[in-house]
């Protein structure tokens, strides 16, 4: 059975800091890319962050830029999403997911490309 579970949300103010984590399991962690995507009410969903398999390719949105940063742990299927600074227009569902095919890089990341999907956290800003 895959599951793709999402933690670390909650109420913060801004300029404070999050850490989201994703654990994985049943399915093929390594050698698939991996992303944040965020929706905020009323907005399409969009992607925050990317990582290939060997953490060697990342992708951030410009609005994320500086501020959050993605790793994984390939031994324990564990992505995660460091944010700092946040601002109100972070305030958003943030959505962990996992490429449909191997080994691609993150030179673009649409939410087409993404199979797997977990329900979500929600990370509210409070200014």
């Amino acid at each position: 059975q895959v599951q793709v579970v999402e933690s670390g949300g909650g109420l913060v103010q801004a300029g404070g800091s999050l850490r989201l984590s994703c654990t994985t399991s049943g399915l093929t962690f390594l050698k698939y890319r991996m992303a944040w995507f965020r929706q905020a009410p009323g907005k399409e969903r969009e992607a925050v962050s990317c990582i290939n398999w060997s953490g060697r390719s990342t992708y951030y949105a410009d609005s994320v830029k500086g501020r959050f940063s993605i790793s994984r742990d390939n031994a324990n299927n564990t992505l995660y999403l460091q944010m700092n600074s946040l601002k109100p227009e972070d305030t958003a569902m943030y959505y962990c997911a996992r490429d449909k095919m191997s080994e691609a890089d993150c030179g673009r990341t649409l939410v087409s490309d993404f199979a797997y999907w977990g329900q979500g956290t929600q990370v509210t800003v409070a200014s």
